[in-house]
């Protein structure tokens, strides 16, 4: 075995390795780049090196910084973990050629089952039905136009190379697939360094599983069961069980045979999983991972076996620890990933300060693994991905009942997160009935929301609330270091020599689709009285009463009803995750009569941190409403912003290349006379 190991990734998965390693009595050396100085996967690990900058491509990605770093750490071994160089055969012949063990298949496995194109006409070979499509070596743009209108619309692009849903865009017809192409071609080179893409049919309304297999150098190959990995946005899985519920055994048992058949087609060893279309019981091949998947875990709960056990073992050359007849399944697990992201907003990434993660303890049945904690930066370099909460029970409802309340117990405040959206999918019947597909989230985006006016005012009482409490112990905390602990004159709860006080606060909500105090504007009574604080936002009075602790624990009560929320409190913003519902308050008015100028003056401002990749319009351009100004990737995803009114551009406050920062002004357009602002 290997007595010392480099781990090439980060976050939660390069913390997840080391825990195995330092298990076997392996020694661990993380690598990072200049963001991630202080994050958690270093401290993990024995020891760490510096591999570059913070974009991926001079860190995570530089294959010969990392190589250099393993050897002069004394390393015998990479492991890869999953994305970035993961499913890259050059850099695993690099670490052959430098007498370096890769965790994971042969450069020649990589190169034929990575490669989407390749890998579909292995599997033809072996006997698998393929989705219908075009995987051919010509990548020309009419040539590709041709191919999409051959097979019909919609159609899928997808990145030839990588995998976790970079790269890869539905085209609904003709007009669409020139962006949609470009766009595909940017993500898969800043992603996998290879701009070339295949298409195929879109299945819609069909169900996504995967078999994980594992093999060895001495021609042993197993499955390890199936997943069902159907509930999707951007591509990118969400929530995803094990085993796969509905299917029959017959489809169940062709599957496992056919995956273990795609892996003795290519000679594999080590950890692989084989993806399957399904739809009215017939499944299509679509690719082969050739690594470690991100929903590992769920295999792992309902087998007891740990995966990246197995993969050192099998590098180190030893055979798999069991064979098929000793494999068995127990139980149900689901994970579900927590991200920096806005649901509200298409999803798009959330960077910045971390100021709380409060996630489930441990306790039987419960996993949690993540690469971040509380005043963490979260870097709008990498993938979004917070945490993963994993849950087993001895059957599915007991399982999803499990991750109900483990969700329930998670609180994220500073950065927006599919935490709400994640709970309300685990309440939805096609989900609880197992019969979620891979539309199911673009769905329930467009299903009408419960709440409103009601909800932001118990919200709004709730910060209120907060705020009062935290301004009680700031004036505790002074009138014990001047000794007037006793002294009316140091009270906070509005007590008058005659009588009791009246205050007025304004809160108001800054909203997800805009990242800006734009959302509801509440006027908050407060009325100090002998039995305590009454609220009121308009219509009738609340009694308040709570304690708040110095890690913003907040447990209250509103007229007697019990809530638990979660709060940070910084200058004039008030954090607040109410029963996982994050919401962000602004005290006073003074930024909203800004961002009402700014919004009227046909700015555009970055919807998030990023990198300009595109920028479509030059000064002096005439552009209409909805046109496409420029690209900004981060997280491994793009987003266009396009034109909220007609005119032309005035200002261009960016180049192509730049770094920007939420909020930043990009584009400045003065408006046609006959055009208004967007609202």
């Amino acid at each position: 075995m290997f007595a010392r190991l480099l781990i090439a990734n980060r976050g939660e998965i390069a913390c997840r390795i080391a825990r195995t390693a330092r298990a076997m009595g392996i020694e661990t050396i993380a690598v990072y780049s200049s963001a991630d100085r202080l994050a958690r996967h270093v401290s993990a690990c024995d020891r760490a090196y510096w591999i570059g900058a913070a974009p991926a491509r001079e860190s995570y990605l530089n294959g010969k910084a990392i190589i250099q770093a393993a050897l002069a750490s004394g390393a015998q071994a990479i492991h890869p973990g999953y994305g970035f160089l993961s499913e890259n055969a050059a850099f695993a012949q690099a670490c052959g050629d430098a007498g370096l063990q890769f965790i994971g298949p042969s450069p020649a496995a990589i190169q034929a089952m990575g490669d989407k194109a390749t890998a579909k006409r292995l599997m033809a070979a072996v006997g698998l039905p393929l989705v219908p499509g075009y995987d051919e070596d010509a990548q020309d743009e009419a040539g590709l136009l041709a191919a999409a209108e051959q097979i019909g619309y919609p159609v899928l692009i997808k990145a030839r190379s990588g995998g976790g849903g970079k790269g890869m865009r539905i085209v609904r017809g003709e007009g669409e697939f020139p962006a949609a192409l470009a766009a595909c071609r940017r993500e898969s080179l800043a992603s996998f360094a290879d701009e070339r893409v295949i298409i195929e049919r879109l299945i819609e309304g069909a169900r996504h599983i995967e078999v994980q297999i594992f093999a060895d150098r001495h021609g042993h190959v197993v499955h390890l069961f199936d997943r069902d990995c159907s509930l999707q946005r951007r591509h990118q899985k969400v929530i995803e069980e094990a085993p796969a519920p509905g299917l029959s055994a017959v489809l169940r048992a062709q599957m496992s045979q056919w995956a273990r058949d795609a892996a003795r087609a290519v000679g594999y060893e080590g950890a692989g999983t084989v993806e399957f279309m399904v739809c009215n019981e017939a499944a299509c091949f679509i690719e082969m991972n050739t690594r470690l998947q991100v929903e590992h875990p769920v295999t792992e709960m309902i087998t007891g076996l740990d995966l990246v056990e197995w993969q050192l073992r099998v590098a180190a050359g030893k055979p798999l620890p069991l064979d098929q007849t000793q494999i068995t399944a127990q139980g149900h697990a689901f994970e579900a990933r927590l991200c920096a992201e806005d649901p509200q907003a298409d999803f798009l990434p959330s960077s910045g300060p971390l100021l709380a993660l409060h996630l489930p303890g441990a306790e039987q049945g419960v996993r949690v693994d993540s690469g971040v904690a509380s005043g963490d930066q979260i870097s709008p370099f990498y993938d979004s991905m917070l945490a993963k909460l994993i849950v087993h029970a001895a059957d599915r409802p007991l399982a999803l009942d499990q991750m109900q309340r483990a969700l329930s117990r998670c609180c994220v405040l500073g950065v927006r997160t599919n935490l709400e959206l994640l709970r309300r999918l685990c309440r939805l019947p096609e989900l609880m009935d197992g019969r979620a597909d891979t539309a199911l989230i673009a769905r329930e985006d467009q299903a009408p929301r419960q709440g409103g006016l009601d909800d932001s005012a118990r919200s709004a009482k709730a910060a209120a609330l907060a705020l009062l409490l935290q301004e009680s112990m700031l004036a505790d905390e002074a009138a014990r270091r001047s000794a007037q602990t006793g002294s009316p004159w140091s009270r906070t709860d509005g007590w008058q020599a005659f009588g009791s006080a009246r205050r007025q606060l304004r809160l108001r909500e800054v909203t997800r689709s805009t990242h800006h105090a734009a959302g509801q504007l509440i006027d908050i009574d407060i009325d100090y009285r002998r039995d305590g604080w009454w609220l009121s936002t308009g219509v009738g009075w609340t009694r308040v009463e709570g304690q708040l602790d110095h890690a913003g624990h907040l447990r209250g009560a509103l007229d007697g009803q019990l809530f638990d929320a979660w709060v940070s409190m910084a200058g004039e913003h008030i954090h607040l995750c109410l029963e996982g519902d994050h919401a962000q308050w602004m005290i006073g008015e003074a930024t909203v009569r800004q961002t009402v100028r700014v919004r009227q003056s046909g700015s555009h401002a970055a919807p998030m941190p990023g990198r300009i990749v595109s920028i479509a319009v030059a000064l002096d351009d005439a552009v209409k409403r909805g046109q496409p100004l420029l690209v900004i990737e981060a997280m491994k995803m793009e987003y266009t912003v396009q034109a909220s009114v007609a005119g032309t551009v005035t200002r261009i406050g960016c180049a192509l290349g730049d770094t920007v920062a939420l909020g930043q002004i990009l584009v400045d357009i003065t408006q046609g006379q006959d055009e208004h602002p967007v609202t």
